[in-house]
């Protein structure tokens, strides 16, 4: 049974002629524990399909059509109040830029702590006794005395694994992973990645996970889906996707990625990957 469960959804957004199509007719399913990874250059629509999906993108201006259901309760028409119980609780995000996602005039102990508060409905002592806890499951060392430090205070590394924390401390059903590691360095990326999959053990959580990098999906997703243009061009496990890519452009993406490609062959620019075929071009 599906937790998520995605079908033909649209974002466009209107343009002085005509309308831009952000996300066009995407489908897809997502049950409890799985890990599906949505793979695609920048400005394939990942993003916009997934914040969508979180009420995060505004309709008006936005016209956001299909079907999005989660435990039941339909995400794309659902009342403010629902979604906002929803969002935080049952399905929580881990947004791209640890360096901008905290608000610099809040300590960070209140920050990891205001979900509790709202959803929970605990005193301001109670859940700062969560949140301190929460710092140290995602090995920030000394959190005691670090979750009375300012966002500025921390490295990239160490805001990201605050972002975590914020993200499982109500232990969401669904978390999305909206790409997660991209401005961090090699060493602190497999340390989010091992977090994130170790957490997801530990709670069933199921995780959507976004990402430009091939490799970095191929080590944390058990499913992929590639998005082209606001479209998804190819589904299915990952292992087998990488292994024999049925779409001209996910072999062009795997051609482009030096952990993925043949060894050997000379690193390329697929012209697939700079202009559409004639059946897709606008």
């Amino acid at each position: 049974m599906s937790l998520l469960s995605v079908e033909k959804l649209s974002v466009n957004f209107p343009l002085r002629r005509g309308a831009f199509t952000a996300v066009d007719s995407v489908s897809f399913d997502l049950a409890a524990g799985e890990t599906l990874g949505i793979v695609g250059e920048s400005g394939s629509g990942k993003s916009v399909c997934v914040s969508s999906l979180m009420g995060l993108v505004p309709s008006p201006p936005a016209n956001i059509s299909g079907r999005a259901v989660f435990k039941g309760a339909s995400l794309l028409d659902a009342p403010g109040e629902t979604l906002r119980r929803i969002r935080g609780k049952e399905i929580s995000m881990i947004f791209q830029d640890p360096m901008t996602s905290l608000n610099p005039y809040h300590r960070v102990v209140d920050q990891i702590a205001e979900p509790l508060r709202i959803h929970e409905g605990l005193t301001r002592k109670q859940a700062r006794l969560r949140a301190v806890e929460a710092m140290a499951s995602v090995g920030i060392p000394d959190a005691e005395s670090r979750s009375r430090a300012w966002p500025h205070e921390f490295s990239g590394g160490m805001r990201q694994r605050v972002m975590i924390a914020m993200a499982m401390i109500t232990r969401p059903a669904l978390l999305i992973a909206d790409e997660p590691t991209t401005a961090l360095d090699v060493t602190v990326q497999r340390q989010i990645l091992d977090l994130i999959k170790t957490l997801q053990r530990e709670h069933g959580t199921a995780v959507l996970f976004i990402s430009h990098d091939l490799a970095v999906v191929a080590d944390v997703c058990e499913h992929l889906a590639v998005m082209r243009r606001g479209v998804m061009v190819e589904q299915g496990r990952s292992a087998e996707i990488l292994r024999a890519p049925a779409h001209p452009y996910t072999r062009g993406l795997l051609s482009c990625h030096p952990a993925l490609h043949e060894p050997g062959e000379p690193l390329r620019v697929m012209p697939e990957l700079l202009d559409p075929p004639a059946s897709e071009a606008p």
